[in-house]
Formats: structure tokens, C-alpha cells, sequence
């Protein structure tokens, strides 16, 4: 099926840098876009046509209407056209203009940070779990201002654990505001991006959001409030079970983790892993899993983490492999093949001096 669509003025930001975005829809809708003088042409199977005639009819209506696509945005939103057939650059458009988040405007950038945005909406406690720069705490910090600025809840609560990133710091000088601050900086770096830095100083001196390990959450209930549990891969069982059961009247709980950058000492488990087990099916409680094609940093943070999970995938069949054949070596009594203890090649006598000496 061909279809021939008339282009208006301005147009050529749908098309992206060196036709980008048409790139894009080419490949995500099995179409092909040529273009010609005062129209585009689009090849393909007719579903796939009226989709990609939808595009360019929304865009249209949204550049009549004042809508301004910034950093990226309407890649972010034709990705998500291609990848969910329910989705329209409209509706999405228009779901961003609903949502105030302060200074900011702020889109998902991908079908699972819509899932993400779309359950902190629905459900009254969300578990964001996947790798480093991926949004989940941005975004959670965004639904909090904006539940914040349309008043359907009095305070925004954040929380992290005070675990150090694989080394020891030693004792902090200051005040304890100040030894906790270093811990907590990418939830303020959140907070004075959305907001003005004089608005965002004036609700943390009334509280009106607050920063604090989670150990500052024991007894508490938090009603009123959107609470975001941040880095919750390095909270233990104990504290989880505490955090989770804060959450008091007309409230919100987001949680947020990276289960592959466990920092818990002594190889302790992870409380986030335990709560995937415990409470997955639990209703009114919603899990979003994000991977690496859902990074919104730099392109070479996807190809790092994805490298990063190959390489734990080839080492776990390494293991395998190796737990196979030792098995395999075994003789038909059950026993080992290998050498009686005192035929096999002694240590050299240096070495043994040394343990000696110890």
C-alpha cells in the first residue's frame, strides 16, 4: 500500500538531524517514507501505513497547538510509538502537559519509563529495579514535585542508605546533616534541576521535603506523603521489611535499586532481592524492570553495561562447565579420580618455610 501525505511548514523537525527520526520509522514500523516535493510517500502494509500517517497527523496538530519538543523528546516518543502499538505521539504529548514537574519537563524516554511513570500513577507502591542511568530515581523525584505542586500530598520523603560505594570513608567531620549529605547528593542534584534552588532550600528548612537515611524511618508513619526509597539494593532485609511497612494514609512509596551493584558488606543479601521474592505478588504493589536499552546517558554506558552482563553470563557458564567435569571425573564408586593426597607434587620448600613462620 502506498499513501501520499501533504507536508506543512516546519516539518523538518519530525524528520531529526539528517532524517533521523525517519530513519526510525521506517525501521520500527516496516514502512518506507520517501520524500518529494510538497509530500512524503509511505510504502508498506496498511496497518503499518496508517500508523506512520498518524505520526505526521499528530504532529501537525501539536505544532498547530504551541507544543515545543525539547532535549530529545520526540525521538523518545517515536521510539515508544514503534515499540507499543497502543501509543500515540499525541497521547504522549499530551500525558507530559498533565503532569507539572516544576521548571522542568520531563518525558519518558522509553517504553518501560513510560510503564514506570504510568504505574507511580496507578499504584501506591512502585519498585523500580535495573541499571545505573536508567531514570528511575529522576523520574521518581519528578512524580513526587509534581504530586507536590498539584497538593495531592503535604510532603516529599527521600531515603538512602548510608553505605559507601566499596570503600570506607572513615569518619566524616561536621554536623550529622553533614556527614549524611555526601550520601544523598544525587537526590538533591534531582530536586534543585526541577525546581528553583530558592524553592527547594525554603521546603527542606520547613520540611516540607525532607532527606534522611533510612535508618531515620524506624517508628515513623508517614502519612500524606510521597516517599522514595533510593539505592535500595544496599538496605538489608531488616531494614526493608521497616521501610515498607511506613507507608500510612493517602501516601506513596517509590523504591529504586540496581541489583547487579550490591555494596552490602560481609556478602550479606540484599533486602531489594528478598522484596522481589517476598512481595511479587502481592496486590497493589507494582514492579517495572528496566535494561540497558533503557539508558539515557551517554551511548557508551549501554554498551558498558551490556558488556558488563555478558561477561557475568560467560563466567556462570564457565562455573557450569567446570562443575560438569568435575562430576564427569568421578569413578563409578563415587569417588574421585584424582591423585591420593600424598603423591601429588609438594609445595616448594620456601613456600612451606613461610607458612612455618606464620
Amino acid at each position: 500500500m502506498k499513501k501520499n501525505i501533504e507536508i506543512g511548514s516546519n516539518i523538518e523537525t519530525l524528520f531529526g538531524t539528517r532524517d533521523e527520526n525517519l530513519h526510525l520509522l521506517e525501521d520500527g514500523l516496516n514502512v518506507n517514507i520517501n520524500l518529494k516535493a510538497d509530500c512524503v510517500e509511505i510504502e508498506g502494509a496498511a496497518r503499518d501505513v496508517t500508523r506512520a500517517e498518524q505520526v505526521f497527523s499528530d504532529y501537525e496538530h501539536l505544532h498547530r497547538s504551541g507544543f515545543v519538543f525539547n532535549n530529545g523528546d520526540l525521538g523518545s516518543m517515536l521510539r515508544i510509538i514503534t515499540t507499543d502499538a497502543t501509543a500515540s505521539l499525541r497521547g504522549l504529548a499530551e500525558a507530559g502537559r498533565q503532569r507539572s514537574f516544576g521548571r522542568r519537563t520531563v518525558q519518558p524516554k522509553g517504553i518501560n519509563q513510560r510503564r514506570y511513570l504510568e504505574a507511580m500513577e496507578k499504584y501506591d507502591m512502585v519498585c523500580g529495579i535495573g541499571p545505573a542511568g536508567t531514570g528511575k530515581t529522576y523520574l521518581a523525584v519528578a512524580m513526587a514535585i509534581s504530586a507536590l505542586l498539584a497538593k495531592r500530598v503535604n510532603r516529599i520523603i527521600l531515603a538512602r542508605p548510608a553505605v559507601e560505594a566499596g570503600e570506607r570513608l572513615g569518619f566524616l567531620p561536621g554536623t550529622l546533616q553533614e556527614k549524611i549529605d555526601p550520601y544523598l547528593r544525587p537526590l538533591y542534584d534531582a530536586l534543585y534541576d526541577m525546581l528553583e534552588p530558592e524553592k527547594v532550600d525554603r521546603y527542606l528548612e520547613k520540611s516540607v521535603i525532607e532527606i534522611a537515611p533510612i535508618a531515620f524511618m524506624r517508628g515513623r508513619t508517614l502519612n500524606d506523603s510521597f516517599v522514595i526509597l533510593d539505592e535500595a539494593k544496599t538496605t538489608t532485609s531488616e531494614q526493608m521489611k521497616m521501610f515498607v511497612t511506613r507507608l500510612g494514609f493517602n501516601s506513596k512509596a517509590v523504591i529504586t535499586g540496581d541489583i547487579t551493584q550490591i555494596d552490602l558488606p560481609n556478602y550479606r543479601r540484599s533486602g531489594l532481592l528478598e522484596a522481589v521474592d517476598v512481595l511479587k505478588g502481592v496486590d497493589g504493589l507494582s514492579f517495572i524492570w528496566f535494561d540497558e536499552s533503557d539508558v539515557v546517558r551517554h551511548q557508551l554506558v549501554q554498551r558498558i553495561i551490556r558488556a558488563y552482563d555478558e561477561h557475568k553470563i560467560r563466567i556462570a557458564e564457565e562455573q557450569m562447565s567446570l562443575s560438569l567435569e568435575g562430576k564427569g571425573g568421578a569413578n563409578g564408586n563415587g569417588k574421585s579420580n584424582a591423585a591420593p593426597v600424598q603423591d601429588r607434587e609438594k609445595p616448594p620448600a620456601e613456600h612451606v618455610e613461610e607458612i612455618t613462620e606464620d
